[in-house]
Order: structure tokens, then C-alpha cells, then sequence
């Protein structure tokens, strides 16, 4: 059973989204700021972050910056949401994706598992 990690300050959105992913198939690990999502990354070794842009304790640069310098996660894939475009400062840090919001909930079972299979393969497709 693939593990996610949601990185969110939003309970409304991160219990929608848990809910649709363990639907899913999906083990869900929750924190809700970015220090938090570091300390448990250790532990949980999720298969793949899925992070809001804005935390209440760090922005998401900072925190996908700090995941890739960390050996366990330089390849783990990496899926940044913000209702503003901020892709190309996402990607630029090592975000494998970016998502405007809003964005269709239903389609990220299938979205993440493209993403973890690429990753085990030959590394997350940074091109989307």
C-alpha cells in the first residue's frame, strides 16, 4: 500500500483528500505544518509529499528544498498545490509537480501512482 504524506493547515482539505485516498488504496500521513512533515518523514518514509505552498510555519520552497537535501527523499515525489502560480519557484526547488487550485481530487489516485511508479523507476517526470 503506497504512503502519502499531506503537508496541510486546511483540516476541511486534507480530511476530503485522506478520506478520497485511503478510498483509494493509499496509507495517509498528515501534518499540518512543514517542521512537523520533516519530523515524521524520518519515521513514515512516505512514498510520495503532497504539500500546500503556504504553511503556516514555512512556505513550500523551503520545505521541498529541505526534503531533497535530505538523502531519503532526493527521488521521492513531491506534488505542490497553491491557489496561486507559483510552479515555476515549486519546481525550481524540486517539486516533481505543481497544482493550481482548484483541482479535480478524483484524478490524484491515479496522478500519484504515475508519479511513484516513475520514481521507483527512473525518477519523478519533472515535465508536467
Amino acid at each position: 500500500m503506497p504512503k502519502v504524506m499531506l503537508v496541510d493547515d486546511d483540516r476541511t482539505t486534507v480530511s476530503l483528500l485522506k478520506m478520497l485516498l485511503e478510498l483509494d488504496g493509499f496509507a495517509v500521513q498528515i501534518a499540518e505544518q512543514g517542521q512537523l512533515a520533516l519530523d515524521k518523514a524520518n519515521a513514515e518514509h512516505p512514498d510520495l509529499f503532497m504539500l500546500d505552498f503556504h504553511l503556516s510555519d514555512m512556505d513550500g520552497v523551503t520545505l521541498v528544498k529541505t526534503l531533497r537535501s535530505m538523502p531519503a527523499f532526493t527521488k521521492t515525489p513531491i506534488v505542490v498545490a497553491s491557489g496561486l502560480n507559483v510552479s515555476d519557484e515549486a519546481m525550481r526547488a524540486g517539486a516533481s509537480l505543481f497544482l493550481i487550485k482548484p483541482f479535480e481530487p478524483g484524478d490524484l489516485a491515479t496522478l500519484f501512482r504515475n508519479l511513484i511508479s516513475g520514481a521507483t523507476s527512473n525518477g519523478p517526470d519533472r515535465k508536467r
